[in-house]
């Protein structure tokens, strides 16, 4: 089974030029890589709604231009108002040009209002695009990754950027657009009193884009590799609010250890943080003294125009209107530009996640089609399995066949092997060593979609869904229409029609109370019953039942074991259980120990081997009958 990826955010990174010579390569790389993640972002918006782009690059056209307009409108009504006090100028001029400032304004808010609307309605559409590409990936995901802290971390960040940054980054470059022909505009205005003012301002914005981008870089490097201690802080949070671990929280008083780990973890990654915020803003803070100093000069220079008779009134609220929409234009480009490129990293983790491969594949371009409604074969040959990130082997050089029809009980303590022998059956996982086969096949020629379907199974972690007993029930098979007959008999079968019926809603009573105020709490026996009724459901060729009975009374788990054994008829059939007794009926029994199978027979064979399954049975028989004499039962 190959290995899920291990730190693939290094492949988008750029590793610093050790000589002036990789300085090109370097700035190209960077460059390519920076576009590669934008243009990624836009052609995420386009899938999620095309008209989005267009809406918003003409609002930042309007944007752009508006500015340029006001200043023109303001400047010639100073003009103007100057001019009507020498009495040069008629009042009529000037009150059109008030009206032209009225409908400016009108503009404007009209603008910024629609820009508003947008931006609101597009990041909702954005937002849910984006969620359901992270949900249909996850539904994909070889369940491998789950056994990898790296892969929270990917899913972590990925579900981060969900929200709102693919907006953020496109309104960001879309503002730069805006602020590009603004500042084009009023350079071309104050080219003509002194081209040395723009040269100046653009001089001065090198020194604040340097630092933008090196913090950037740097704060998106600290949020993604301190990944763990923003889930280490969620877990606790989430289990000081968590309904099933309440009652120990309370009981062993834990919450105060809960909450001091979890400040404990927020001060560490609270630290490193704030020295990123403070180093940053004192390197602004000086650099915004300088720019300050120099337009300060500049208005003194335009004021002095005015003042020699060399300019208009108007012309100064015209130039200095200028030299400030440049300076806030190029102070606009080079934050929203460090914006975008650290949006952009960010938005790595999205592509990365959503680039991850799948190895739980058909092993040829054509899968081989699984045939139904027969009782299948299996035969491990030489299967050794080590969960991913891990050099242990949970099983070692497994050879075994069962046959079609065959009810089969796996048996062993605890960390044996079982359920992984049973994810390995299902390809959850693929053997990191040998081969399965079913009907003589390699399991991997089957597309794993309709491998699925040929296996009903109730896990020992069985699902509780927040949905009505009949929807639990029902999803063991979601692409067949549920009907009362269907949901009822396989209710019956899992020995769960009797406490459904003495519900009020029976079965469409809510289960769990995270949506409905009368969702009903289940106890763990009724929730297992609920779980073997999915696997009946299901009507399956291969029934497979990890502890089905782990939470039940033993009339119960009897009742379920009889029901069992009439659905089981022509059925291939593998259950685990550690009540020895309900692997007394079974066909053959397999037994682990460390990974391995030590003994496999029937109960009968087992026992005359006086071996390790007789030990077990044993030891279990001797504290039953223990109990029934101590209680006057014998």
């Amino acid at each position: 089974m190959p290995p899920p990826n291990r730190r693939v955010n290094d492949r988008y990174r750029v590793p610093p030029p050790r000589s002036l010579r990789e300085v090109p390569h370097y700035l190209y790389r960077l460059c390519h890589n920076f576009f590669h993640r934008l243009f990624y972002i836009i052609g995420i918006v386009w899938e999620a709604r095309p008209a989005i782009l267009f809406v918003m690059l003409l609002l930042a056209v309007l944007n752009g231009v508006l500015p340029i307009v006001g200043a023109y409108i303001g400047a010639a009504i100073l003009n103007a108002l100057a001019g009507a006090l020498t009495g040069g100028v008629a009042f009529s001029r000037v009150l059109r040009l008030l009206i032209w400032q009225f409908v400016y304004l009108f503009g404007t808010r009209l603008v910024s209002e629609c820009n508003t609307i947008v931006t609101r309605l597009s990041g909702e559409i954005v937002s849910n695009h984006i969620q359901m590409k992270i949900l249909k990936k996850t539904k994909e995901i070889d369940l491998c990754n789950y056994d990898l802290p790296d892969f929270y971390e990917r899913l972590e960040n990925a579900n981060r950027e969900a929200g709102m940054r693919p907006l953020q980054i496109l309104n960001a470059t879309f503002t730069i657009i805006s602020s590009l022909i603004s500042m084009v505009s009023f350079v071309v205005i104050l080219w003509s009193v002194t081209p040395i003012a723009p040269f100046a301002i653009v001089l001065l914005s090198i020194p604040s884009a340097v630092v933008g981008f090196v913090y950037r870089r740097r704060n998106v490097e600290y949020m993604r590799f301190h990944s763990k201690e923003r889930r280490q802080m969620r877990y606790y949070a989430d289990l000081l609010v968590n309904k099933d671990m309440a009652k120990e929280i309370r009981l062993y008083g834990l919450g105060d250890t809960l909450i001091g780990r979890y400040k404990a973890v927020f001060s560490h990654y609270f630290a490193g943080l704030k020295r990123l915020i403070l180093g940053e803003g004192g390197w602004n803070i000086g650099l915004n003294i300088v720019s300050t100093v120099v337009n300060c000069a500049l208005f003194l220079y335009i004021a002095y125009g005015v003042c020699n008779g060399t300019m208009q009134i108007g012309d100064y609220s015209l130039y200095t209107g200028a030299l400030t929409s440049i300076a806030g234009g190029i102070s606009t480009l080079v934050g929203t530009t460090a914006v975008i490129y650290e949006g952009t990293l960010f938005i790595e983790n999205l592509i990365i996640f959503l680039k991850e491969k799948r190895h739980v594949v058909p092993l040829l371009p054509e899968a081989v089609p699984v045939e139904r409604h027969i009782g299948h074969t299996f035969r491990f040959e030489h299967v050794s399995f080590a969960y991913p990130g891990s050099d242990r082997l949970v099983l070692r050089d497994l050879n075994f066949e069962i046959a079609g029809g065959e009810t089969v009980v796996l048996v062993g303590l605890n960390g044996a092997g079982k359920t992984t022998l049973l994810k390995l059956l299902l390809r959850l996982y693929d053997p990191t060593e040998g081969t399965i086969y079913m009907d003589g096949k390699d399991i991997r020629l089957y597309d794993p979609a309709d491998l699925y379907t040929v296996f009903g199974i109730t896990f020992q972690d069985f699902g509780k869904f927040a949905a009505t007993i009949r929807d639990n029930i029902a999803f063991g098979q979601v692409e067949r229409a549920p009907t009362d007959d269907a949901v009822i008999a396989a209710a019956k079968q899992g020995n769960a029609d009797g406490f459904i019926e003495r519900l009020p809603g029976g079965y469409e009573t809510p289960l769990m109370r995270y949506f409905e105020d009368d969702g009903t709490e289940l106890s763990i026996g009724q929730w297992q019953k609920l779980a073997v009724a999915r696997a009946f459901y299901r009507n399956a060729d291969v029934l497979i039942l990890d502890e089905p009975t782990a939470s039940l009374d033993a009339i119960a788990e009897q009742e379920i074991f009889r029901q069992f054994d009439t659905l089981r008829e022509g059925k291939t059939t593998l259950f685990v259980s550690h009540r020895l007794s309900s692997a007394t009926t079974a066909s053959r029994i397999l037994v682990l120990q460390n990974g391995e199978i030590v003994e496999e027979g029937t109960h009968a064979e087992l026992m005359k081997k006086s071996g390790h399954y007789h030990r077990l049975f044993s030891t279990q028989a001797e504290r039953y009958i223990a109990s029934a004499k101590e209680t006057g039962g014998l």
